[in-house]
C-alpha cells in the first residue's frame, strides 16, 4: 500500500501478537512471526497489510491479493490463497476495527497540530478560573470560558470554544472550530471539528407581532465514550437537558433537538434530524436522512432505514422504513408492487406506441 504520511504504517506486530490481542486463532502457527503494519482493503492490499473478508464476494479480488494476513470467518478460510496466512474469528467486521486502532490509533481522535498536544498554547484564551487538570492541551485560538473545568488528558483544538462553566472529562478530544457551551461530557468524549454543542434549541410561540423567542435554560449532557462527527449540532433543552447516552455515536451533519434524549449505544448516520423532545433508547440504529417527529419514543433496539420519516412511535426492536415510516416488511412489500404497477404500466405503454 502506498502511505500518503499522513497515518504512516506502524512499526510492526506480529500476526502471534496481534492474534492474541484480538483473543483469535491463527490458523497457521508457522506465520507466527509475519509483520503486519497496516490495513487495506482486499483489493489493493499488500505486503505488511492485513484486510478482512465477510462473504464470498471476495473471492474475485482474493485471486489477486498480495496481503501478509485476512481476518474471516473459520468457513470462508477455504476461500483464502494458500500463501496469505488466516487469522479466524467469529467476528471479522469488529476485529478489523480493533486491529486498525491498533496500528493507527493516532487516527482515531482529530488530528493535532502541535508536537506536543499535551500543553498549553500562548495563543490561547484560558480564563483565569478555568480549572484545567494535568496533561490537558489547548491549540492557538481556543477559548476557554470562566469556571470552565477540564480532565486530564484532554485535547482542545485551534479555535475551539469552551463556555462558561463547562464541564468536561478525562481523555476528550474537542476537534478545531468546534463549540461547547452549556454542557457537561463524561470521560473519553471526542467531538470532530466544526460540531455545535449547547447553543439554544428552535423554539417559538405566535404573538401579535410575529414569532417570540422561547428561552431555552436547560444544559446538554454527554455521557462517557460518546463521539459526535464533523459539523454537527446538539442543542441545550429548553427547560430539562439534552442527553446523548454512554458510548453512542453520531455521524457528521446531524441536527438533535432541544430535549432530545438518546440512550446508550446508538448509532446514527449523516444528515439524521431529531426534532425536540424525542426520546430514543439503547442500541437504536438510524439511517443517514431519516427525520424523526418531535415528541416520539423510539424503543430498543430499533433499527430505521436511510431517508425514512418517522412520525410515531416505534417499538423495541422493530425495523421500519419508508415516507411516512412502517414496518420494514410493509415497505419492501409496497414497494415491490409499485415496481411491478409501473413495469406493466410501462410495458403496456410501448405496446400502444407500436401499434
Amino acid at each position: 500500500m502506498e502511505h500518503t504520511g499522513f497515518f504512516p504504517p506502524h512499526g510492526g506486530v506480529s500476526l502471534k501478537q496481534l492474534a492474541e490481542h484480538l483473543g483469535v486463532e491463527l490458523a497457521d502457527e508457522a506465520s507466527s512471526e509475519v509483520v503486519i503494519r497496516s490495513i487495506a482493503p482486499v483489493y489493493r492490499a499488500g505486503e505488511g497489510d492485513i484486510c478482512y473478508i465477510l462473504s464470498r464476494k471476495n473471492r474475485v479480488e482474493l485471486e489477486t491479493c498480495k496481503a501478509s494476513a485476512i481476518i474471516c470467518l473459520p468457513a470462508l478460510k477455504s476461500f483464502i490463497p494458500e500463501h496469505i496466512p488466516v487469522l479466524l474469528s467469529k467476528k471479522p467486521h469488529t476485529d478489523f476495527a480493533l486491529t486498525g486502532a491498533l496500528l493507527h490509533p493516532q487516527a482515531m481522535r482529530p488530528v493535532t497540530f502541535t508536537s506536543n498536544p499535551a500543553t498549553i498554547s500562548p495563543a490561547a484564551v484560558v480564563d483565569a478560573t478555568a480549572k484545567l487538570e494535568a496533561n490537558v492541551g489547548v491549540e492557538p485560538g481556543a477559548i476557554i470560558g470562566a469556571g470552565a473545568e477540564i480532565g486530564e488528558g484532554t485535547y482542545i483544538g485551534a479555535n475551539a470554544l469552551i463556555g462558561p462553566g463547562v464541564k468536561i472529562g478525562r481523555n476528550c478530544s474537542i476537534g478545531g472550530g468546534a463549540s461547547v457551551l452549556c454542557a457537561y461530557l463524561g470521560n473519553g468524549v471526542i467531538i470532530h471539528n466544526g460540531a455545535r454543542i449547547g447553543q439554544d434549541g428552535f423554539g417559538y410561540a405566535p404573538g401579535p407581532r410575529g414569532m417570540i423567542k422561547i428561552v431555552q435554560i436547560g444544559r446538554v449532557i454527554i455521557q462517557d465514550n460518546v463521539e459526535i462527527g464533523a459539523n454537527t449540532t446538539i442543542d441545550r433543552g429548553t427547560m430539562d437537558d439534552t442527553v446523548i447516552g454512554e458510548g453512542t455515536k453520531i455521524d457528521n451533519q446531524v441536527q438533535i433537538g432541544h430535549n432530545v434524549r438518546i440512550g446508550r449505544h446508538c448509532a446514527i448516520v449523516s444528515q439524521v434530524g431529531i426534532a425536540g423532545s424525542t426520546v430514543i433508547g439503547d442500541g437504536v440504529q438510524i439511517g443517514g436522512q431519516a427525520g424523526l417527529n418531535g415528541h416520539i419514543h423510539i424503543g430498543d433496539g430499533a433499527q430505521i432505514g436511510a431517508k425514512s420519516g418517522v412520525m410515531n412511535n416505534i417499538p423495541a426492536g422493530e425495523r421500519y422504513a419508508g415516507l411516512p415510516a412502517r414496518p420494514l416488511w410493509d415497505f419492501l412489500r409496497e414497494s415491490a408492487e409499485i415496481a411491478k404497477r409501473s413495469g406493466a404500466r410501462d410495458k403496456k405503454d410501448g405496446s400502444a406506441e407500436h401499434d
